[in-house]
């Protein structure tokens, strides 16, 4: 069984900083993908930065955040991060972490996280 627990969301006034982890553990046998979506209310969720977990870590943004967050992976930890920088009241949302795993049991598939408010204030 996989599990994904996400923490870093909160409160913070506009232009401030907040930084998200999120730590994969459980059966897995490899990771090939990690990414951050984001759903603000009334809104479709949508994605706001990917990173592969190949020696390379493709990385893969979002036009609204490029610039201001910074996607990082510890392959040792099986963790995510999103460093957000210069946040804006428009980054309000839930936070919801993705991971592209194999298990030795069920093989490879598409895992979320629980998912972290993160609220900015003007």
């Amino acid at each position: 069984q996989v599990q994904l627990v996400e923490s870093g969301g909160g409160l913070v006034q506009a232009g401030g900083s907040l930084r998200l982890s999120c730590a994969a553990s459980g059966s897995i046998f490899s990771i090939n993908a990690m990414a951050w979506y984001r759903q603000a209310p009334g809104k479709q969720r949508e994605l706001v930065a990917s990173i592969t977990t190949t020696s390379g870590g493709y990385t893969n943004y979002a036009d609204s955040v490029k610039g201001r967050f910074t996607i990082s992976r510890d392959n040792a930890k099986n963790t995510v991060y999103l460093q957000m920088n210069s946040l804006k009241p428009e980054d309000t949302a839930v936070y919801y972490c993705n991971v592209d795993l194999s298990t030795q049991e069920t093989g490879r598939g598409d895992y979320w996280g629980q998912g972290t408010q993160v609220t900015v204030s003007s």
